[in-house]
């Protein structure tokens, strides 16, 4: 980019501007919904504080950040727009917008994928290396997001719904698909760490896993565990709570009686959170070793 801004400020009409050709999320970036509302009727209020930044062509101009609030002002029917306008090559374009949007992190991990793909193999802009300097982010994270368009669609859609995230999803990605279909749902019903997807894999790659259902007996009893101690901790804490109603509504004659009563019961249920604790860390201890 240049270091002397040469961009000027003027109001052009809406029907002169179209979105991005090099959209980094692959088409509109219309929102819509109540975040769609709340920008026009701040915009109706306050009006359009930042204009938004478009670059000529040879036939009217480019979106290049500010999608939202022309979508925004197009809604509310405005004829002109504020606009900063500067000259600027396809490739400059696309890493604001790439930049913008990750800065406001409105893109899923499959997005900046695809974007990211977009940028060094289809365009041939530059490498890894040169894409991560330009958005602010290490060559490890471009690389990464860039694995993940290894995975089938079904996986990849469990990525934008965030319900696996991406360090669990690159641990799929050096797999086979079949086995990836094997074990996905034990990865997300069971939140799976790496560590313990790292030892599913080393399973199925040594034939020991021979039948998934195992593995998620395994994880629901941990998981029946966890309750199990949760609901005992419930427990405790009611008794504590009528230990200290005892101390406060029952004569002093009579407190000793019902305070070792309920010690007692307090005393049991502690032994029972070990044995719990005890029975879930056994188990979790035969899947993690």
């Amino acid at each position: 980019m240049e270091l002397i801004d040469t961009s000027i400020v003027e109001q052009i009409q809406l029907k002169m501007i179209r979105p991005s050709q090099f959209s980094v999320r692959g088409g509109s970036q219309k929102m819509s919904g109540d975040d769609d509302d709340l920008l026009s009727n701040s915009i109706r209020e306050h009006g359009l504080l930042q204009p938004i930044l478009i670059r000529p062509l040879i036939h009217g101009f480019e979106i290049v950040a500010g999608h939202r609030r022309f979508h925004a002002c197009r809604s509310l029917r405005w004829r002109f727009i504020s606009c900063r306008i500067r000259e600027m090559s396809d490739k400059q374009a696309y890493e604001i917008q790439l930049t913008e949007n990750i800065q406001r992190k409105s893109m899923d991990p499959i997005e900046e994928a695809e974007a990211f793909r977009r940028y060094v193999m289809d365009f041939g802009w530059g490498g890894v290396t040169e894409l991560a300097k330009k958005i602010g982010k290490s060559e490890e994270y471009v690389s990464h997001r860039i694995q993940l368009l290894k995975l089938p669609y079904e996986i990849k859609s469990r990525i934008i719904a965030s319900k696996l995230n991406v360090s669990q999803a690159l641990e799929l990605t050096s797999i086979s698909p079949e086995k990836q279909t094997q074990i996905i749902e034990h990865v997300i019903n069971n939140d799976l760490t790496v560590k313990q997807i790292r030892k599913v894999k080393s399973l199925l790659k040594e034939d020991l896993l021979e039948d998934p259902k195992d593995l998620r007996k395994s994880y629901q009893a941990i998981r029946i565990g966890k309750k199990t101690c949760l609901a005992l901790r419930v427990t405790l804490a009611r008794i504590d709570n009528l230990i200290d109603d005892v101390q406060t509504t029952i004569e002093p004659r009579q407190r000793a009686e019902i305070i070792n009563f309920l010690m007692g019961i307090r005393l049991k249920i502690h032994n029972v959170i070990d044995e719990a604790i005890r029975f879930k860390n056994a188990t979790a201890k035969s899947i993690n070793t």
